[in-house]
């Protein structure tokens, strides 16, 4: 062969084309991935611009988590229907790992909101407002159930959320009856929830109208929610209103953005009407 060079490139220029170190092309010639296209009796290596395509399919084969060996043996092999397949299957990997980073990201986003959110609300305030229609999805009544029960309630309702791809990052709520809110039983929910996106998969859901509620915020752990309830219940009393149906309860602030449940904030939102 011609000592004519000029058209190839070397080891050096192939590297910075493919914007990779020599070590790499060293490392692909060793074990056969690809080699260069001219070696001569000297011992230099030259690369065909026609190498750069394959070079490129290598580095997409590997940032699709195909291992080198892998890829080795589908060159060695390679057809044309073979190269289809390959990429059809590739693409439907890739789609699957877009749809979770996309879900990923839309819980990140969603722990941010709520996150600036706690940030700028008054927790010493309670307040009479208006909130829209929201869609729910419940768990199986937990009313009066066992410590053991309420687990096994959770456990069960958080696998479901996964598998129905329905966590958008909003916390686990809980639903407290009217009934349990005025005997002061406040600990006895009777289903756990989580907020649904507008847009959500057609499954079976709560719609929680849209309507007055009374909200306030419990700063502390559990053991003195009570406190709260107590005065959300003179609030409604002193503003002549009527408990209607739910309550909502859920953490805005929680261990995973404080320390300490001493430092834990829980909305509280209760349905209500006017006398």
């Amino acid at each position: 062969m011609s000592e004519n060079f000029h058209k190839y490139f070397t080891v050096g220029e192939f590297a910075k084309l493919c914007n990779v170190k020599k070590q790499t092309l060293f490392h692909y010639d060793d074990i056969d991935l690809l080699s260069p296209e001219i070696k001569n009796e000297k011992g230099y290596r030259y690369y065909s611009y026609h190498q750069f395509d394959v070079f490129s399919v290598i580095q997409l084969l590997k940032e699709v988590d195909m291992p080198l060996k892998e890829i080795k043996l589908f060159l060695k092999n390679k057809t044309p229907i073979d190269l289809i397949e390959l990429l059809k299957n590739k693409t439907q990997e890739i789609d699957v790992k877009i749809n979770n980073l996309q879900s990923i990201q839309k819980i990140i986003q969603t722990k941010i909101e709520l996150t600036e959110r706690a940030l700028v609300i008054d927790y010493s305030t309670i307040t009479l407002q208006e909130q829209a229609e929201e869609r729910l999805f419940l768990s199986s009544s937990i009313l009066d159930c066992s410590d053991k029960g309420f687990l096994n309630s959770v456990s069960t309702f958080i696998e479901c959320i996964k598998e129905e791809g329905l966590d958008i990052g909003y916390p686990i709520g809980a639903v407290i009856s009217k009934d349990q809110v005025e005997q002061g039983d406040y600990e006895n929910y009777t289903y756990l929830y989580t907020r649904l996106e507008e847009l959500a998969p057609q499954i079976a859901c709560y719609v929680n109208p849209q309507g007055l509620y009374v909200v306030a915020y419990h700063k502390g752990s559990e053991e003195l929610i009570h406190q709260t309830f107590k005065k959300m219940l003179e609030f409604t009393v002193k503003n002549h209103l009527n408990l209607t149906n739910y309550t909502y309860e859920e953490y805005l602030l929680d261990e995973i953005s404080v320390s300490g449940s001493d430092h834990y904030v829980t909305e509280i939102r209760m349905q209500v009407e006017r006398k």
